[in-house]
């Protein structure tokens, strides 16, 4: 297996697992106290959700991507 693909996987887990964590988060006490007075989740769940999506869209890419090594 090719260390891009590898990392592209490693990528790919690791953002499914913060987006998780930030939907959670979102789900909180705290978050659900922060909504209710200003309309907006906690700097953490949204930091923890749009890091998770980039991890995934970067997994994505890293695994869809081929690389140019000329092996098949």
């Amino acid at each position: 297996m090719q260390p891009q693909r590898i990392v592209g996987i490693i990528l790919l887990v690791g953002g499914i697992v913060l987006l998780v964590m930030g939907i959670q988060a979102s789900d909180s006490f705290s978050s659900n106290f922060s909504k209710f007075f200003t309309g907006n989740p906690t700097d953490r769940a949204m930091w923890l959700t749009f890091g998770g999506l980039a991890g995934i869209v970067a997994g994505i890419a890293a695994v869809a991507i081929p690389s140019r090594s000329g092996r098949a």
